[in-house]
């Protein structure tokens, strides 16, 4: 009788036990598979968290500074830029796009960013997506404030109602812009990047609200005339008719008609004259900030691998339990001609064979939960999972988890070698 039909018997006759085994290996591997799919997904969600633009420029700062405050909302820009620096460099011959952002306000806890349309337009994230409305418009008058989707939810906020901006980007608001309250008219879909804890105004809105701060909050004047500018775009203005001269921005970003000026448009801008700037390249920036973190994407591996590890021990405790209640059943294939390498393929086969389903199993399991929860995911976590989700690392990865498998059949096998004939047939009670 051949080793594989001699194991399927006798698997039948211990239907509970090889079961624990399997469904012990499915769960290792399904948690495994999940955890290097997620740690992926997530360092390419990380990668994207901007995609698409080519330069962001800021005051003179570090490139980590700059990325954090400009992009992930993290601390303060050490200066702002002058408005004619902006207009001078979005007027480049190379640059296709620019986007203005302006900081230093919050909403309880929530940062504020002042920007124009141009925001909307081209911003990027995840692999080239847009930004989409969840409910409501872009905002069209300086008193207007499209919200981010974790933002409203946070703050229950819905399209029509009132915010009041604060002075300062931390929890605790001191001085809050109380005569020029803001009206959410949209709410941004779920993006899982920072733009959905992020508040978006105008740039006029954002230097109408500052001016009247700064004279005592009278303007009826000035707040009529910046609620009728609110939606323009001023990336293509003339600079001699500019009305905005002494306005300063935190920082902008460029996209560029090739990006193979990507490094002599940062080279330019970082020994500009004008004023000290800095130019980095958002995406390798990101890559020098993912090395900085990347000690939790090591942890998670490091867990995966580690239940791995307690799903192979487990099979082996069964195996091993097993084999005294096999003793006579090993005996009696001895007695009738097997040898004992026979006996060792035997389990080794089982070994093998509960690793095999345990992994094909486990694969099956993390596809259903894609398909059924895909769509959850990329709406909560902003993570886009991918339907095909087989690569070359993953592949290796099950390949060691067989193989480990197999060698942990050694173990209970060698046991089985060293069986004697009488000690089989003679088992103390």
């Amino acid at each position: 009788m051949g080793i594989a039909s001699l194991a399927i018997k006798s698997f039948r006759n211990r239907k509970f036990t090889t079961g624990l085994a399997i469904a012990s290996i499915t769960l290792s591997v399904a948690l495994l598979l999940a955890v290097e799919i997620l740690r992926v997904e997530a360092r390419n969600s990380f990668s994207s968290t901007i995609s698409g633009t080519d330069l962001i420029v800021g005051a003179r700062t570090s490139s980590t500074h700059l990325l954090l405050y400009s992009v992930f909302g993290v601390g303060n820009p050490s200066d702002n830029l002058s408005w004619a620096s902006y207009r001078e460099w979005s007027g480049h011959p190379q640059v296709e796009w620019s986007i203005p952002v302006s900081m230093g306000d919050s909403h309880r806890g929530f940062r504020v960013v002042g920007t124009d349309r141009n925001f909307f337009a081209h911003y990027r994230y995840a692999r080239e997506r847009r930004l989409r409305l969840d409910r409501g418009a872009w905002f069209e008058q300086a008193d207007e404030a499209v919200l981010g989707a974790e933002a409203a939810a946070d703050l229950g906020y819905r399209p029509g109602d009132e915010i009041v901006v604060a002075h300062g980007s931390g929890d605790v608001s001191f001085v809050e812009h109380r005569d020029d309250p803001y009206r959410v008219s949209g709410i941004l879909e779920r993006t899982g990047t920072p733009v959905d804890r992020t508040i978006l105004i105008s740039l006029d809105g954002f230097d109408g609200m500052h001016d009247d701060w700064r004279f005592g909050g009278a303007g009826h004047e000035r707040d009529e005339n910046r609620v009728a500018g609110a939606g323009h775009d001023h990336a293509g203005e003339d600079p001699g008719d500019d009305d905005h001269a002494g306005r300063e921005i935190s920082a902008f970003l460029l996209g560029l008609k090739s990006r193979g000026a990507a490094l002599f448009m940062q080279r330019a801008i970082n020994e500009f004259d004008g004023e000290p700037l800095s130019a980095i390249l958002p995406g390798f920036t990101l890559l020098e900030l993912w090395q900085i973190v990347g000690l939790v994407e090591k942890t998670l591996r490091a867990i995966a691998l580690l239940v791995v590890v307690v799903g192979l021990t487990s099979m082996l405790i069964i195996l091993m339990s097993s084999l005294n209640e096999r003793r006579r059943e090993m005996a009696i294939l001895r007695a009738v001609g097997a040898r004992p390498a026979y006996l060792f393929l035997l389990i080794l086969g089982e070994a093998l064979f509960v690793t095999l389903s345990g992994i094909v199993l486990g694969a099956l399991l993390i596809s259903a939960s894609i398909l059924a929860a895909r769509d959850w995911v990329a709406r909560e976590f902003g993570l886009f999972l991918p339907y095909n989700w087989v690569s070359t690392d993953l592949l290796l990865i099950v390949t060691l988890v067989a193989v480990c498998g197999c060698l942990v059949g050694i173990i209970p096998g060698l046991r089985i070698y060293r069986y004697s004939l009488s000690d089989g047939m003679t088992i103390r009670t």
